[in-house]
Protein backbone atom coordinates (compact mmCIF):
# COMPACT_ATOMS: atom_id res chain seq x y z
CA UNK A 1 0.00 0.00 0.00
CA UNK A 2 1.78 3.81 -1.09
CA UNK A 3 2.29 5.99 1.90
CA UNK A 4 1.14 9.64 1.41
CA UNK A 5 4.09 10.40 -0.48
CA UNK A 6 3.80 7.68 -2.50
CA UNK A 7 0.34 8.34 -3.29
CA UNK A 8 1.15 12.28 -4.25
CA UNK A 9 3.86 10.85 -6.54
CA UNK A 10 1.30 8.86 -8.41
CA UNK A 11 -1.17 11.82 -8.70
CA UNK A 12 1.25 13.72 -10.21
CA UNK A 13 2.39 11.25 -12.69
CA UNK A 14 -1.24 10.34 -13.65
CA UNK A 15 -1.56 14.32 -14.07
CA UNK A 16 1.41 14.77 -16.19
CA UNK A 17 0.28 11.51 -18.42
CA UNK A 18 -2.93 12.81 -19.10
CA UNK A 19 -1.51 16.24 -20.16
CA UNK A 20 0.66 14.36 -22.01
CA UNK A 21 -2.56 12.26 -23.84
CA UNK A 22 -4.18 15.35 -24.77
CA UNK A 23 -0.93 16.84 -25.99
CA UNK A 24 -0.47 13.76 -27.95
CA UNK A 25 -3.73 14.05 -30.00
CA UNK A 26 -2.95 17.70 -30.98
CA UNK A 27 0.04 16.13 -32.38
CA UNK A 28 -1.89 13.37 -34.16
CA UNK A 29 -3.91 16.56 -35.56
CA UNK A 30 -0.60 18.33 -36.71
CA UNK A 31 0.63 15.20 -38.15
CA UNK A 32 -2.06 15.14 -40.54
CA UNK A 33 -1.17 17.81 -42.17
CA UNK A 34 2.44 17.41 -42.41
CA UNK A 35 1.74 14.18 -43.87
CA UNK A 36 -0.52 16.39 -46.13
CA UNK A 37 2.01 18.29 -47.56
CA UNK A 38 5.01 15.74 -47.46
CA UNK A 39 2.60 13.99 -50.39
CA UNK A 40 1.57 17.35 -52.32
CA UNK A 41 5.66 17.67 -52.64
CA UNK A 42 6.64 14.27 -53.31
CA UNK A 43 3.97 13.62 -55.68
CA UNK A 44 4.73 12.76 -59.23
CA UNK A 45 2.52 15.47 -61.10
CA UNK A 46 0.69 18.22 -60.72
CA UNK A 47 -2.40 16.24 -61.51
CA UNK A 48 -1.61 13.78 -58.13
CA UNK A 49 -0.60 16.77 -56.23
CA UNK A 50 -3.81 18.78 -56.73
CA UNK A 51 -5.64 15.67 -55.87
CA UNK A 52 -4.27 15.26 -53.22
CA UNK A 53 -4.90 18.43 -51.81
CA UNK A 54 -8.56 17.96 -52.21
CA UNK A 55 -8.57 14.97 -50.83
CA UNK A 56 -8.96 14.56 -46.71
CA UNK A 57 -7.58 11.99 -44.51
CA UNK A 58 -10.67 9.23 -44.75
CA UNK A 59 -10.72 9.65 -48.25
CA UNK A 60 -7.25 8.71 -48.52
CA UNK A 61 -7.88 5.86 -46.20
CA UNK A 62 -10.77 4.52 -48.03
CA UNK A 63 -9.11 5.11 -51.23
CA UNK A 64 -6.19 2.94 -49.47
CA UNK A 65 -8.83 -0.02 -48.42
CA UNK A 66 -9.90 -0.55 -51.97
CA UNK A 67 -6.16 -0.58 -53.44
CA UNK A 68 -5.66 -3.76 -50.93
CA UNK A 69 -8.67 -5.30 -51.11
CA UNK A 70 -10.07 -4.71 -55.00
CA UNK A 71 -12.46 -5.31 -56.72
CA UNK A 72 -14.44 -4.44 -53.22
CA UNK A 73 -17.91 -3.63 -52.02
CA UNK A 74 -18.80 -0.90 -49.44
CA UNK A 75 -20.30 -3.57 -46.90
CA UNK A 76 -16.50 -5.37 -46.81
CA UNK A 77 -14.70 -2.11 -46.57
CA UNK A 78 -17.36 -0.73 -43.94
CA UNK A 79 -16.50 -4.30 -41.75
CA UNK A 80 -13.28 -4.44 -42.31
CA UNK A 81 -12.10 -0.79 -41.72
CA UNK A 82 -14.88 0.65 -39.41
CA UNK A 83 -15.82 3.12 -41.46
CA UNK A 84 -19.54 3.86 -41.58
CA UNK A 85 -21.44 2.77 -44.22
CA UNK A 86 -22.61 6.27 -44.90
CA UNK A 87 -18.92 7.47 -44.64
CA UNK A 88 -17.73 4.87 -47.32
CA UNK A 89 -21.08 5.74 -49.78
CA UNK A 90 -20.57 9.30 -49.81
CA UNK A 91 -16.67 8.96 -50.17
CA UNK A 92 -16.74 6.79 -52.90
CA UNK A 93 -18.86 8.90 -55.15
CA UNK A 94 -16.09 11.64 -54.65
CA UNK A 95 -13.38 9.22 -55.19
CA UNK A 96 -15.63 8.29 -58.44
CA UNK A 97 -16.48 11.96 -59.41
CA UNK A 98 -11.92 12.58 -59.56
CA UNK A 99 -11.69 9.66 -61.46
CA UNK A 100 -9.81 8.10 -58.72
CA UNK A 101 -11.44 5.19 -58.57
CA UNK A 102 -14.40 3.40 -60.92
CA UNK A 103 -18.11 1.74 -60.21
CA UNK A 104 -18.21 -2.38 -61.53
CA UNK A 105 -22.06 -3.91 -61.77
CA UNK A 106 -22.46 -7.66 -61.36
CA UNK A 107 -23.79 -8.85 -64.34
CA UNK A 108 -26.58 -10.80 -62.26
CA UNK A 109 -26.97 -8.60 -59.95
CA UNK A 110 -27.12 -4.75 -60.64
CA UNK A 111 -27.53 -3.53 -56.93
CA UNK A 112 -24.29 -4.32 -56.02
CA UNK A 113 -21.47 -2.08 -56.51
CA UNK A 114 -18.15 -3.14 -56.41
CA UNK A 115 -15.23 -0.71 -56.39
CA UNK A 116 -11.85 -0.24 -58.33
CA UNK A 117 -8.88 2.06 -58.58
CA UNK A 118 -8.04 3.87 -61.59
CA UNK A 119 -4.42 4.40 -62.96
CA UNK A 120 -4.77 8.23 -60.77
CA UNK A 121 -6.04 5.93 -57.66
CA UNK A 122 -2.90 3.81 -57.56
CA UNK A 123 -0.02 6.52 -57.98
CA UNK A 124 -2.13 7.90 -54.95
CA UNK A 125 -1.89 4.78 -53.40
CA UNK A 126 1.74 3.89 -54.34
CA UNK A 127 2.66 7.89 -52.70
CA UNK A 128 0.70 6.59 -49.37
CA UNK A 129 2.05 3.98 -48.61
CA UNK A 130 5.24 5.13 -49.44
CA UNK A 131 5.17 7.75 -46.58
CA UNK A 132 3.86 5.09 -44.11
CA UNK A 133 7.23 3.02 -45.36
CA UNK A 134 8.90 6.09 -44.43
CA UNK A 135 7.17 7.02 -41.18
CA UNK A 136 7.32 3.10 -40.03
CA UNK A 137 11.32 2.98 -40.93
CA UNK A 138 11.40 6.49 -38.43
CA UNK A 139 9.08 4.86 -35.83
CA UNK A 140 11.15 1.56 -35.53
CA UNK A 141 14.57 3.09 -35.59
CA UNK A 142 13.37 4.92 -32.24
CA UNK A 143 12.06 2.02 -30.64
CA UNK A 144 15.16 0.07 -31.30
CA UNK A 145 16.33 2.47 -28.32
CA UNK A 146 14.05 0.26 -26.06
CA UNK A 147 14.87 -2.89 -24.35
CA UNK A 148 12.77 -6.22 -24.56
CA UNK A 149 10.80 -5.18 -21.39
CA UNK A 150 10.52 -1.40 -21.94
CA UNK A 151 8.68 -2.67 -25.52
CA UNK A 152 6.63 -5.19 -23.92
CA UNK A 153 5.65 -2.74 -21.03
CA UNK A 154 4.61 -0.19 -23.60
CA UNK A 155 2.39 -2.69 -25.78
CA UNK A 156 0.45 -3.83 -23.01
CA UNK A 157 -0.15 -0.46 -21.99
CA UNK A 158 -1.46 0.09 -25.60
CA UNK A 159 -3.87 -2.70 -25.65
CA UNK A 160 -5.32 -2.79 -23.01
CA UNK A 161 -6.16 0.86 -23.62
CA UNK A 162 -7.82 -0.32 -26.84
CA UNK A 163 -9.62 -3.06 -25.24
CA UNK A 164 -10.42 -1.34 -21.92
CA UNK A 165 -14.50 0.14 -21.71
CA UNK A 166 -15.36 2.99 -19.25
CA UNK A 167 -18.84 1.86 -19.64
CA UNK A 168 -17.93 -1.22 -17.81
CA UNK A 169 -15.60 -0.06 -15.69
CA UNK A 170 -15.91 -1.81 -12.14
CA UNK A 171 -13.58 1.78 -10.92
CA UNK A 172 -16.07 3.51 -8.53
CA UNK A 173 -15.22 7.00 -9.54
CA UNK A 174 -16.63 8.41 -6.28
CA UNK A 175 -14.08 6.99 -4.19
CA UNK A 176 -11.66 8.03 -6.75
CA UNK A 177 -9.51 11.32 -5.43
CA UNK A 178 -8.08 11.80 -8.95
CA UNK A 179 -11.37 11.76 -10.32
CA UNK A 180 -12.43 14.24 -7.70
CA UNK A 181 -9.96 16.45 -7.82
CA UNK A 182 -9.92 16.18 -11.84
CA UNK A 183 -13.24 17.69 -11.98
CA UNK A 184 -11.98 21.47 -11.50
CA UNK A 185 -9.15 21.05 -14.05
CA UNK A 186 -8.92 22.26 -18.03
CA UNK A 187 -9.10 17.96 -18.75
CA UNK A 188 -12.71 18.30 -17.61
CA UNK A 189 -13.41 21.53 -19.37
CA UNK A 190 -12.08 19.91 -22.52
CA UNK A 191 -13.96 16.51 -21.78
CA UNK A 192 -17.08 18.70 -21.39
CA UNK A 193 -16.36 20.03 -24.98
CA UNK A 194 -16.09 16.30 -26.97
CA UNK A 195 -17.47 13.09 -25.79
CA UNK A 196 -15.05 11.16 -27.95
CA UNK A 197 -11.90 12.82 -26.15
CA UNK A 198 -13.81 11.75 -22.46
CA UNK A 199 -13.57 7.92 -23.26
CA UNK A 200 -10.00 8.36 -24.33
CA UNK A 201 -8.92 10.41 -21.56
CA UNK A 202 -10.94 8.66 -18.91
CA UNK A 203 -9.84 4.95 -20.32
CA UNK A 204 -5.99 6.36 -19.67
CA UNK A 205 -6.94 7.74 -16.46
CA UNK A 206 -8.71 4.20 -15.47
CA UNK A 207 -5.68 2.50 -16.90
CA UNK A 208 -3.08 4.44 -15.21
CA UNK A 209 -4.87 4.12 -11.74
CA UNK A 210 -3.58 0.36 -11.93
CA UNK A 211 -0.01 1.25 -12.01
CA UNK A 212 2.71 1.91 -9.12
CA UNK A 213 5.02 4.90 -9.24
CA UNK A 214 7.70 3.28 -10.66
CA UNK A 215 5.93 1.83 -13.61
CA UNK A 216 4.15 5.41 -14.07
CA UNK A 217 7.25 7.02 -14.25
CA UNK A 218 8.53 4.12 -17.03
CA UNK A 219 4.99 4.62 -19.03
CA UNK A 220 5.86 8.87 -18.78
CA UNK A 221 9.16 8.22 -20.17
CA UNK A 222 7.90 6.23 -23.22
CA UNK A 223 5.17 8.13 -23.90
CA UNK A 224 7.31 11.23 -24.02
CA UNK A 225 10.43 9.40 -26.36
CA UNK A 226 8.01 7.38 -28.65
CA UNK A 227 5.34 10.02 -29.48
CA UNK A 228 7.09 13.31 -28.78
CA UNK A 229 10.51 13.33 -29.85
CA UNK A 230 11.65 14.37 -33.15
CA UNK A 231 13.96 11.97 -35.14
CA UNK A 232 15.28 11.78 -38.67
CA UNK A 233 15.62 8.32 -41.15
Amino acid sequence: MLNESGKQNKDRLIKDLIVSVNDLQNKFQRDDGQERQWLIQNSPTPIIAQLVKDMTVKMLHVLSAIGELEPVNGITISKQFGFSKGNVSKITRRLADKKIIIFEYLPDNRKEILFRTTQLGKEINLLHRTLHEKIDIGANHLLKRYNEDELRFLVNVIQETLHTSLIHSETNEESNPLCKSASHTKVESDIDKATTDSDDINEVIELLNKLDSRNLKKAKAILKDVFFSVYED
